[in-house]
């Protein structure tokens, strides 16, 4: 298949029905009764975006809830410098933006398409019917955004604590599947500089350092660990 045809067959609008059989296979909507997924998929706003455009951007007005249908995003807090620090990368079927389902805030950051994807919004209003009127709604959406806030701990407890060899081991532990760290076509140096606080000289050195040592060997998208217990005690630095 073609990248144009690729990106023609992504831009294709889901139906209602799809929407709302994928809503019912995630917690925080499991508990919702057919007919309700059937008004949220209905409601629901949809939209693509091509690699690089931006879902919305920090300091703009939250909309509501979404939902990542297919591809990647990232969302990241930018400095003036136009540094950039990665909070977190989103895979197909996760939702983001609690904050902004829950609050009349703006963007606490800025998500941003690292390839075609196709994303849902479900809207504030929305959100808030179901909160006042499904208790078990409430407890999930309040879970989801306990778990961001832990993971922001995490985020900054590395920054601060760990080596950028450390962190950059921890990750790899983190998204490895058997033996082998997946590096989609996206997931550049630079990207990983940005999920780690760092810049790319710095995890290029710490790559090749950890090679050396034995602990990795690193390919073109894909990262194999050949000492995993190595690479658990470098984590802990």
């Amino acid at each position: 298949m073609s990248r144009e045809s690729y990106n023609a067959r992504m831009q294709e609008r889901p139906s209602p029905t799809q929407l709302a059989q994928q809503l019912a296979t995630i917690p925080l909507f499991a508990a919702l009764e057919e007919a309700i997924l059937h008004d949220l998929a209905a409601g629901a706003h949809w939209a693509f975006y091509a690699e690089g455009e931006a879902v919305f951007w920090e300091g703009e007005p939250a909309q509501g809830l979404y939902y990542l249908q297919s591809g990647w995003l990232k969302v990241v807090k930018s400095a003036p410098s136009g540094r950039e620090q990665v909070i977190k990368f989103l895979g197909a079927g996760e939702l983001f933006n609690e904050i902004g389902a829950l609050a009349n805030l703006q963007n606490p950051a800025t998500a941003v398409a690292l390839e075609p994807s196709g994303v849902w919004l479900i809207r504030r209003e929305t959100v808030w019917g179901l909160l006042q009127t499904r208790p078990s709604f409430a407890q999930y959406l309040i879970e989801n955004l306990a778990g961001r806030v832990q993971h922001l701990v995490e985020l900054v407890t590395d920054l601060s604590l760990r080596t950028v060899k450390g962190r950059l081991a921890r990750l790899i532990l983190e998204d490895t599947t058997g033996n082998q760290f997946h590096r989609p076509q996206w997931y550049t140096q630079a990207e990983l500089a940005a999920r780690l606080g760092t810049v790319p000289d710095v995890i290029q050195r710490a790559l090749r350092s950890l090679a050396a040592d034995g602990v990795i060997e690193v390919e073109r998208h894909r990262i194999h660990v050949h000492d995993r217990a190595a690479l658990e005690k470098i984590a802990e630095k």
